[in-house]
């Protein structure tokens, strides 16, 4: 291992760490939270255009409802995989991380500390005070200083795929309810109009929502999800329309 590395570490001092931990939960459960308000964003949306695509072809309840059953369970499923595919890969590569400046350290813990306060020194901070720094970090935790410095990793913070795949899946489910909701509670007349109004209406508020946590342009976020919403919608209605009275189905 050396010092070339780019990867921020945390301003130099004692007191340091625990505030940058404290700022890394936040942020983490920030990102956790727009994760669930998308995997919620996504739920509302593929749900919606399949059951407003089958109600374009049929009025009969039957098969919307378990069309969007179908994609509602299929879509959750999906997604908590998929995040826990994604996790894992992640955190396989944390934890050989993590395996490789624990070996590094066992074997040349001098090695380690220099290029530690290389790092800082390469940060614009003074050769005599990137060591103290260094040296200071080390003392509290050798291990931590080197990963956090170098690849932004907190050893006590290893991302867990089960976390993800649960938040995922639930996020997904929660927001097809929605419009499952939406296109079979209203009388066949005028649930596809309902459903294009809760969906579009549902898709802005979550837009809105992961705008403010981002610290992002809420206005211009809600009109994203909507147009893309209401593209989706209206395009599996006409294809269900058109498969409807071809006689197809």
């Amino acid at each position: 291992m050396d010092g070339s590395s780019t990867v921020e570490a945390h301003p130099p001092g004692v007191s340091a760490p625990p505030v940058e931990r404290q700022g890394r939960g936040l942020e983490q459960r920030l990102n956790a939270l727009r994760a669930g308000v998308l995997g919620a964003n996504d739920g509302i949306v593929s749900t919606a255009a399949v059951v407003v695509g089958v109600a374009g072809a049929t009025t009969a309840t039957g098969p919307i409802a378990m069309a969007g059953l179908a994609a509602a369970i299929g879509g959750a499923v999906s997604m908590a995989l998929g995040e826990y595919v994604s996790v894992s890969s992640q955190r396989d590569s944390e934890q050989n991380l993590i395996a490789v400046a624990r070996r590094s350290l066992a074997e040349d813990p001098e090695r380690e500390l220099q290029a530690l306060a290389r790092l800082y020194e390469a940060r614009g901070i003074s050769a005599a005070t990137a060591r103290q720094v260094a040296e200071e970090l080390s003392s509290h935790d050798a291990l931590d200083a080197q990963v956090r410095a170098r690849h932004n990793i907190d050893t006590d913070d290893v991302a867990s795929p089960w976390h993800a795949a649960v938040v995922s899946f639930l996020a997904f489910a929660l927001g097809a309810v929605l419009p499952l909701l939406a296109i079979l509670l209203p009388s066949p007349e005028v649930r596809v109009p309902v459903a294009f109004v809760v969906t579009l209406a549902g898709l802005a508020l979550t837009g809105t929502v992961a705008a403010a946590i981002g610290g992002g342009s809420r206005l211009r976020a809600a009109v994203r999800v909507v147009a893309g919403g209401a593209l989706a919608l209206l395009a599996t209605y006409v294809v269900g329309v058109l498969l409807g009275t071809s006689g197809i189905l």
